[in-house]
């Protein structure tokens, strides 16, 4: 089977079923017929046997082909061999095990009695000494080969044959180096061949050493010294990749330059409300090109896509007959741009609305589509105004009780004669409904009931869609979902008055609980100030949070633990928890603070800002303090222990909770506390901040504030220094450092003071994610415990804004007006959103 896989020929030449091939093969090369028939010898001639005589001659020649290769190398690497004499010589041939058999000239001699043809061959290998062709190694990968016949068609074609028939197919296949030594030695002996081998270059051709120079195939002619050298080593082979040559450029292929022309459209660009012409520059393929192109082919792809962008312009606004003719002007040669791209533009007719349909079934109100429909009968047909008026549509429905109104595929109907068009939009409203219950599903963070706590709707209220979008904020602001959904489910269950009950269907995917935040900041009088904290938003559900809060900085060090309920039966009502340590190292005293206290607030979100907050509480505070003592002209320190409760409200007429550019804020706070240092001294703490913004631009907005403060019903040296009031610093006077302003001591420290009062306008600046601010700040404490308004500082500076989602980031620089000594000259505060 040599036509499959050449390299195992060896072994597959030893099956019987080769056989017959192999008695043909004989019959070729001139040995006498053998004839295979059970009948008589005279029908060994027949056409069977021609046949399958035909059929091996074919297969010898590709045989004969791999073996002739294969004698050739086998030759080459007997001579680079050591010679050896005739009698120690052993020749090796392959045997069908895949072994090698070793054959010596006194085996030979033992097997004289199995014919003359054998001794001949004994003697011409004592006398040649030709070295036999030995295996490919086995681990070297020889390329496949394709087979020349199917084996199944190569054993149709053999008659049947069997050993009674010819003694030669019991005789082991002899291998194709003994063949050839055993044709050359009968070659050498044949009185009747005279003829000396042919020779090419002065080499003899043998043609297999049997004198015979005319043969289907001739074998290799094996004098050929090329033959006799041995091979090179792998390694010596050149393996330097092949480079191709590659095509010269086409110089001729450069970049062309062009202009731009359109003509004609300036008549509908003066109609519409849109500029026609900007719009058609900055979606124009042409105009991008920058008037270069590769060639001119491109020009011509370019401007063919422009014309039709200029069909689909003109028929947004109305023009839906409009004409587009492009072509290239080549006149113009010898210029800088020698190419002109024209679009020459028939605008035609503005098609208008000659009437509009809503097919819908009655709503309630009557009126509630036609009347939020924004199109009219007589205008133009503009793409734009029809998408927004079907999304106007598509939105007031949900906002009216009508959860499930869908619109279907509008058509316009086009009477080129009178220049309109009849819009007709099919509307699908629903059943009109009413919020009925809430349901949940998924990975849950916490249950209905929590989400209906969340809810700014109740069972029986009108659905709106606007109160479901809110809830969804609402419960992606708690931080622990991956994912949620609101959807409304009908239910059939009848409300009366026509509607039925929905059930909100939420979707819960509950994400990771815990958080780690951190924040910086920096005062001139604080110094740096790094907060730090780790939160469980969920460890008590629903939303009751543990929070963990360290403080480093320059002047104060704390640490913290919150517990803290969020939407506490209410929406936006927060319940804490608080036990906390401080150090505080300030000009004005020294500290070591514990404090735990209870909050209840309702306060204002970026998703609900209420118009109303409120907030009261209780803390108990121990503090050791250092005051300057007057009597003694020194510092000392003091124990306090302060009792004291806590009330505030707010009322919010702002548009924006972090960045208000017009309404008004005010707010109150109240805390009567009660001081033990030596005897118990009670006092009332209260505060009134009030801000005001008025818009006087789109881009400039001016602020106000003003902050009171006033402390009754005790002497300043019977209350604790940190509950004292103080000025200056980012939040209060910008200008002066922390806690600056006031009575000082002696040192021209800060003491404090029983009430105070400052005021700020500020002139804000935006353009784009930036801005700019101008401000002047003025404030003053006082001894007394109602503020005089005498005495005010005055700071004056300038501040930048860069404005991102959550809020903007601010950084003033001001400077005090009539600075007194010791007070800095640049003071400078980094903090996240505005200063008020």
């Amino acid at each position: 089977m040599m036509h499959r896989h050449w390299h195992d020929w060896p072994q597959r030449r030893q099956k019987p079923v080769a056989r017959p091939c192999a008695a043909r093969q004989k019959q070729a090369i001139g040995w006498p017929l053998m004839q295979y028939s059970e009948k008589s010898p005279e029908t060994s001639r027949s056409t069977a046997g021609i046949t399958a005589v035909a059929l091996c001659r074919s297969l010898l020649v590709s045989a004969s082909l791999i073996g002739l290769g294969w004698s050739a190398a086998a030759a080459a690497q007997e001579q680079a061999a050591t010679p050896r004499t005739g009698t120690e010589a052993a020749v090796q041939t392959p045997r069908g095990d895949g072994a090698e058999s070793q054959e010596t000239p006194d085996a030979a001699e033992n097997e004289a009695d199995d014919g003359g043809a054998r001794s001949d061959r004994q003697a011409n290998r004592e006398s040649k000494d030709i070295a036999a062709p030995s295996p490919p190694p086995p681990t070297v990968e020889l390329p496949k080969v394709e087979p020349i016949i199917e084996d199944e068609e190569f054993r149709r074609a053999i008659p049947p044959i069997s050993a009674e028939d010819d003694p030669e197919l019991d005789r082991p296949l002899e291998s194709i180096a003994e063949f050839e030594r055993r044709q050359a030695a009968r070659g050498s002996t044949d009185e009747e061949v005279s003829d000396a081998p042919p020779e090419v270059d002065g080499v003899a051709v043998p043609a297999l050493a049997d004198g015979d120079p005319v043969e289907a195939i001739g074998d290799a002619p094996i004098s050929d010294p090329e033959l006799a050298a041995p091979l090179p080593p792998l390694d010596s082979f050149d393996v330097e990749p092949v480079e191709f040559a590659e095509a010269e450029g086409d110089e001729r292929n450069v970049s062309v330059a062009y202009s731009v022309q359109v003509n004609g459209l300036a008549s509908a660009d003066d109609s519409t409300d849109v500029d026609l012409a900007g719009l058609f520059g900055n979606l124009s393929a042409l105009y991008d090109g920058d008037g270069k192109a590769d060639n001119a082919a491109m020009v011509r792809a370019r401007l063919s896509a422009d014309g039709e962008l200029m069909r689909r312009i003109l028929a947004s606004e109305g023009y839906y007959d409009a004409l587009i003719d492009t072509s290239i002007d080549r006149t113009e040669r010898g210029t800088a741009r020698p190419l002109t791209a024209i679009i020459d533009v028939t605008p035609g007719v503005r098609y208008t609305f000659s009437d509009i349909v809503l097919e819908a079934d009655p709503t309630v109100p009557p009126g509630l589509i036609a009347d939020n429909f924004p199109l009219s009968i007589g205008e133009p047909i503009v793409a734009e105004r029809v998408q927004g008026a079907e999304a106007a549509i598509a939105l007031k429905l949900p906002e009216e009780g009508y959860p499930f109104a869908k619109l279907g595929q509008r058509d316009i109907l086009l009477d080129g004669e009178l220049g309109e068009g009849v819009y007709t939009l099919p509307i699908e409203i629903g059943q009109r409904s009413r919020f009925g219950g809430i349901e949940t599903q998924g990975d849950l963070a916490f249950d209905a009931d929590h989400i209906a706590v969340m809810a700014r709707f109740k069972r029986g209220d009108l659905y709106d869609s606007r109160k479901v979008d809110d809830l969804r904020q609402a419960l992606v602001a708690t931080g622990l979902f991956a994912t949620v959904a609101a959807e409304p489910q009908p239910t059939g269950e009848s409300a009366g008055d026509g509607t039925e009950y929905v059930t909100m269907m939420v979707t819960q995917q509950a994400g990771p609980p815990r958080t780690i935040a951190a924040s910086a900041g920096y005062g001139t009088g604080e110094g740096i100030r790094l907060e730090g904290s780790w939160t469980h938003r969920n460890m008590f559900p629903a939303e009751g949070a543990l929070i963990v809060r360290g403080v480093a900085g320059t002047q104060e060090q704390g640490l913290g633990v919150t517990m803290r309920r969020s939407n506490a039966g209410r929406r936006d009502r927060t319940f804490e928890l608080v036990s906390e340590i401080t150090r505080s190292t300030y000009d004005a005293f020294n500290a070591i603070t514990g404090r735990v206290g209870a909050r209840v607030s309702y306060d204002s979100t970026p998703i609900w800002q209420k118009k109303l907050t409120y907030s009261y509480g209780i803390e108990l505070i121990a503090t050791r303090e250092d005051d300057y003592n007057f009597a003694r002209s020194a510092r000392e320190r003091d124990f306090y222990t302060i009792l004291g409760l806590t009330g505030q409200i707010g009322i919010d007429r702002t548009d924006s909770l972090l960045d208000p550019t017009k309404g008004f804020r005010l707010t109150t706070l109240i805390q009567p506390e009660g001081s033990m240092a030596g005897r118990f001294s009670p006092y009332a703490r209260t505060r009134i901040d009030a801000s005001g913004y008025y818009p006087v631009s789109d881009n400039i907005v001016l602020a106000g504030r003003v902050r009171v403060g006033s402390i009754l019903g005790a002497a300043r040296e019977r209350l604790a220094p940190s509950r004292r009031f103080y000025a200056g610093g980012g939040g209060s006077v910008r200008g002066f450092g922390y806690q600056e302003l006031g009575p000082k001591d002696p040192d021209n420290d800060p003491i404090g003071g029983r009430s105070l009062n400052e005021v700020a306008v500020e002139a804000r600046y935006r353009f784009g994610n930036f801005g700019i601010v101008g401000f002047v700040d003025a404030g003053q404490v006082y001894r007394s415990s109602a503020p005089d308004f005498s005495d005010l500082r005055f700071g004056a500076g300038i501040g930048g804004r860069f404005y991102t989602n959550f809020g903007p980031m601010r950084l003033d620089i001001a400077t005090p007006i009539n600075r007194r000594p010791g007070e800095s000259r640049i003071s400078v505060y980094v903090s996240i959103g505005q200063a008020f």
